[in-house]
Formats: C-alpha cells, structure tokens, sequence
C-alpha cells in the first residue's frame, strides 16, 4: 500500500526515482538497523522499482515513516484492510493494519511486518485492482445465479461494487514494477510463456521473534497475451516441509501462483 500511497501523494511522481534510502536503515527512535535478506542487492538509494525487484526492506520502511501511519492506514484501508464486513458472499477474515505506532513500527509495517495481518484474499485484491487500472471490483464467488430454466436470477458481474483505489497511471507505473520483479527479480519462477505477468514475493515471520519456519507468499496478476484474459492470484505456503534456508516466495509460492495462473488463462 505505501508505494501506491508514495506515488498518489506524490512523495515520489514516478517507480524510476531514485529514494534517497540508507542501507541498511536504522528505524526511527531506536539503535536497530533493518537490513535485507540479500546483502549485494542493490538497495541503497534504490527506485520503487528496484526495491521490488531486489525486495529491499530499507526502502519500504522508510518510505512509510516518510508517508505516516495516517497515510498508509489510509490507502490499506481503500485496498479493503479493517474492513469486517467483507462477504463473498462468505464473511472474509479481516485484513488488519494497525493504529497509534511508534515511528519505528510504522516503518516495520512498511514490510509487513508489526501487527499486519493480510489474508490471500486480500492481497490477491491489491494485485487484482493494480492489474485494473486501479479500479477495485468486490470479490464474489459466483458471477451468476439462474434457475432450472437458465433464467439469470441475480448478476454479480453486473452488480459489483467498483470502487478507484488508485489512479490509471499509478496503476500502470506499478503494473510495470511488477513486471519487472517476474521478468528479471525474485519473482522469476512465475513467468509464462506467452502471458504478461506481475508480481511480488514475500516472506512472512512466523512465531515469537521469528523462531518458526516463515510463511512464503507471492502475489500476482496475469494476462494471455492472445486471448486477453487475466487473473489475479495470491499464495501463501504455510508449511512447506522445507528448510527454512529454502523457504523464499520465488521458490516455494510463485510456482504455485504459475500454475493457478497458466489454468485459468488457457484458451
């Protein structure tokens, strides 16, 4: 949500600007110091672009201290996090971001991290609506209900709740940073032959201080580059069995996210 929010609010006018993001970044108000999982990426100073390509977390976390706890519960908010009515029609868990931080925690929930809490639903949403020019459309199960006769009785299609999030050129720049994490950054395992598609991976802490195996997470879009259709997918990979060295969002959830993709895009 912050990158969208550093765009909208104009703390930055394009993904290809530089940040000005030490490496690695001491949160606010502390001695910590937040590095990133790659020690040779190129995150110092890095762009929007470059910083979801490398995941560097120095540049997510200062970009929301930047941006305000305010801001950013703002934007999550506008993507459907806090909101305990979503039905689809099953009642969704609810996406949490949190309120009254400390600086050093709004720049912890920069990379998800604090008291985040995002179901797949939720972030298969943000991907969905960046995918759509930045226009959100609520989720549902069912696109039609008819009767024995074939009647259409009910329309979700028709009836969906569409809401714009972020502007059509926000949505394009970042629809191209996420491009660039499939074609040449940590989300490679996701790419498809004759599809375009975008991504993002993660890796969630799990357990007091980080002491469990973390959750592997990749977000996406797709579309066929000769039917035109498109698909929005979120994975989360809990217990994978794998060690946790081996534990990344590239290698144990974006090939999940290529597979649920590739089926719903055949021709």
């Amino acid at each position: 949500m912050y990158k969208r929010q550093a765009l909208e609010d104009g703390l930055y006018d394009s993904v290809d600007d530089k940040t000005d993001s030490p490496d690695p970044y001491t949160l606010p108000g502390t001695s910590k110091e937040l590095s990133n999982e790659n020690p040779n990426a190129p995150c110092t100073n890095a762009t929007i672009r470059t910083a979801l390509q490398y995941s560097c977390n120095n540049v997510f976390a200062k970009m929301a201290v930047q941006l305000g706890q305010e801001k950013v519960k703002a934007m999550a908010e506008k993507f459907g996090f806090n909101d305990d009515k979503l039905d689809v029609p099953v009642r969704a868990y609810t996406s949490v971001y949190p309120s009254d931080m400390y600086p050093s925690q709004t720049a912890l929930t920069g990379i998800g991290q604090f008291d985040v809490t995002a179901t797949p639903l939720q972030m298969a949403m943000v991907s969905a609506a960046i995918a759509n020019g930045g226009k959100l459309v609520s989720p549902h199960m069912v696109s039609q209900i008819t009767n024995s006769g074939g009647d259409v009785l009910q329309d979700y299609d028709d009836e969906a709740d569409t809401k714009e999030i972020v502007s059509s050129s926000t949505a394009e720049q970042l629809q191209s940073a996420m491009r660039t994490v499939v074609d040449k950054g940590t989300g490679s395992n996701a790419q498809i032959p004759g599809a375009t598609v975008g991504g993002k991976t993660g890796t969630a802490q799990h357990g007091e201080n980080n002491s469990q195996v973390p959750y592997a997470w990749f977000t996406s879009y797709g579309k066929s580059d000769s039917s035109g259709k498109e698909v929005a997918v979120a994975v989360m990979v809990e217990q994978s069995g794998a060690a946790r060295s081996e534990v990344s969002g590239n290698g144990l959830a974006a090939p999940v996210a290529k597979a649920m993709m590739e089926a719903a895009l055949k021709d």
